[in-house]
């Protein structure tokens, strides 16, 4: 199951970068039956924090480092025998490249995650993160303080916070 949240009717707020401006266009995938020991591979490989899993071609899933320390490791579970299906983060939430920035930031926060897939119709496109934004946009600068001072920064989210924001 995809959760898609289309673009919603752009604010007066004067940001003007759309997620295809930042996102990573090249997006490094994996079979959702491939050992997470495989997975984890890939990750080293690529020196990157998340794959998305496919099934069929389709993007099902995420797995994340998070995904790995927190369902495998911490519950000693064998990497090799493990599948990416069982220990990926879904439904996928995803995002269109035309979506505004901000309303991805936001999206972030309300779902407490860090890592957005974008998909054009059903067709994954790109990766936009938490961390690429923060780097890449000093206005999304601006905008991350305004969320953190209005809701609570959500624990997966408080280090990248912390870091780059605050």
């Amino acid at each position: 199951m995809v959760i898609l949240l289309s673009e919603e009717k752009r604010e007066e707020s004067g940001v003007s970068l759309k997620v295809e401006d930042v996102m990573v266009k090249e997006v490094i995938t994996i079979d959702e039956n491939a050992t997470v020991k495989e997975a984890a591979e890939v990750m080293n490989k690529f020196e990157i924090g998340c794959l998305i899993a496919i099934r069929k071609g389709k993007a099902m899933g995420i797995i994340t480092e998070r995904d790995l320390l927190k369902r495998v490791v911490a519950d000693a579970k064998d990497a090799n025998k493990t599948k990416v299906k069982d220990v990926m983060s879904s439904p996928l939430v995803v995002v269109e490249p035309t979506m505004d920035l901000e309303e991805a930031v936001k999206l972030m926060f309300q779902m407490k995650i860090k890592k957005l897939p974008v998909v054009d119709g059903k067709r994954l496109v790109g990766l936009i993160s938490l961390t690429d934004i923060a780097r890449f946009q000093p206005q999304m600068i601006r905008i991350l303080k305004q969320l953190a001072m209005r809701q609570a920064t959500p624990k997966s989210m408080k280090k990248v916070i912390d870091y780059y924001v605050v």
